[in-house]
C-alpha cells in the first residue's frame, strides 16, 4: 500500500493559480479577496480534500478555536451527559474540545491545565467533584478564562456551574417521608466529595427533623466512590448488619441506586415492593433500568452548555451576568418507590 503525500497549501494555491497568502486570506478570512477568487480556491479545497493546519492558522488568526475540558473520569455518566452540552454548544460556535482526564487525581489536574495551555486551547472547562484552591491558583495565573463544573457551590472566587445538593437532598427525603416512609437509609459518597457529602447529609437531616424523624447514623453509609459497585457493596453491608430493613434507600447517584437494587434482589428483597430506592441526577439508564428509577433530575446537558457558553463569551470579552450559576432540580417519580401509606 502506497501512502500519499497529505495535500499541502502550496498545492491548493498551485491548482487555484493564486499565492500561498491568497489562500490563507481565504481560509482565514483575514482580508478580502475577490468573490470569484474565492470560489475557486474553496472549489479546489473541496476537490483536494486539503485541511487547514490548525497550529498555523492559529498562528494567523491568533486564535486556536480550541476549548480544554478536564473531566474526572471520562466513563462517569454525570460527566459524559455534561460533555454532550460542552459538544453541542462549542460546535454552534465553531470551536473544538480537548479532552483530558484525571481520575480525580490532584497532580494531574495540574499536569493536564499545562497540557491544555501548551495546545493553545482559548478557556478551559474544568469538571470536578471538589475544587482545590491550589488548581483555582494555576488556572487563575494562567491568564487562560476557566469555568468550573461542580457537584458543590464553594465560597471560592470562580466561575462555577453547580448543582443543588442541599435543598435537592431535602426534597428527595421529604418525598420519601411523604410516601410513608420512616427509616430512610442514606448512601454518601466520601473521600474527595467530603463537602459534597456534607451538603446531602444535611439536607437529609433537615428533612427528617421537619418530620420529627430522629436521625440513625447507623443507616448512613460512606462510600468511596458513585459508582455501581459502591453501592451494591454497600447495601449488601448496610442489610446484614441492620435488626430491620430500611423502608427506603436514597443513593447519590444513579449507578449507586442500580447497584442497590441489585444487592436487593441478591439478598431476597424485592424493589420498590420491600425497599423502595430513589437516586440522584437522573442520567439516561434511570429510564431504561427495571424497575425505571425515580430520582432527583439535575439538568446535566444544561449544566455543560451554560459553563462552555462562559467560556466561549469570556474568550470573546463578553460580559458575564452571574459568576456563579446554580441550576434547578426536581423529583422524578418512576417506579422504584412506592407509596407506604397505600400498603
Amino acid at each position: 500500500m502506497v501512502t500519499k503525500k497529505p495535500i499541502t497549501i502550496k498545492d491548493v494555491a498551485r491548482e487555484a493559480g493564486v499565492s500561498i497568502s491568497t489562500v490563507s486570506r481565504v481560509i482565514n478570512d483575514s482580508k478580502p479577496v475577490t468573490n470569484e477568487v474565492k470560489q475557486r480556491v474553496l472549489d479546489i479545497i473541496k476537490e483536494t480534500g486539503y485541511v487547514p493546519n490548525p497550529l498555523a492558522r492559529s498562528l494567523v488568526t491568533k486564535k486556536s478555536q480550541l476549548i480544554g475540558v478536564i473531566v474526572p473520569e471520562v466513563t462517569d455518566t454525570f460527566s459524559a451527559e455534561i460533555l454532550n452540552g460542552i459538544e453541542e454548544i462549542s460546535k454552534m460556535y465553531d470551536y473544538d474540545i480537548l479532552l483530558a482526564n484525571t481520575y480525580s487525581e490532584k497532580e494531574a489536574e495540574l499536569k493536564n491545565i499545562n497540557l491544555l495551555r501548551a495546545k493553545q486551547v482559548e478557556g478551559i472547562v474544568m469538571i470536578c467533584w471538589d475544587i482545590d484552591q491550589e488548581v483555582v491558583n494555576v488556572l487563575e495565573n494562567s491568564g487562560i478564562p476557566a469555568v468550573f463544573i461542580s457537584k458543590t457551590s464553594r465560597d471560592i472566587d470562580i466561575y462555577n456551574v453547580s448543582t443543588q445538593n442541599y435543598p435537592a437532598a431535602k426534597e428527595m427525603t421529604k418525598y420519601l417521608i411523604d410516601k410513608g416512609h420512616k427509616k430512610i437509609a442514606l448512601m454518601l459518597t466520601g473521600n474527595e466529595n467530603a463537602e459534597l457529602a456534607d451538603e446531602r447529609l444535611e439536607g437529609y437531616k433537615s428533612a427528617l427533623k421537619e418530620n420529627k424523624i430522629k436521625f440513625d447514623s447507623s443507616i448512613v453509609k460512606t462510600m468511596s466512590g458513585t459508582t455501581y459497585e459502591a453501592g451494591y457493596a454497600s447495601t449488601k453491608e448496610l442489610l446484614s448488619e441492620s435488626k430491620e430493613i430500611p423502608h427506603a434507600i436514597f443513593a447519590s447517584s444513579d449507578e449507586v441506586a442500580i447497584g442497590v437494587i441489585n444487592a436487593c434482589f441478591d439478598l431476597g428483597y424485592k424493589v420498590p415492593e420491600d425497599i423502595s430506592v430513589a437516586g440522584f441526577n437522573d442520567v439516561k439508564l434511570a429510564k431504561i433500568y427495571r424497575p425505571k428509577l425515580t430520582t432527583v433530575y439535575q439538568p446535566l446537558f444544561d449544566i455543560g452548555a451554560v459553563a462552555i457558553r462562559m467560556i466561549i463569551k469570556m474568550v470573546k470579552g463578553e460580559e458575564i451576568e452571574d459568576k456563579k450559576v446554580t441550576l434547578p432540580f426536581k423529583i422524578v417519580e418512576r417506579e422504584s418507590v412506592i407509596d407506604r401509606k397505600t400498603k
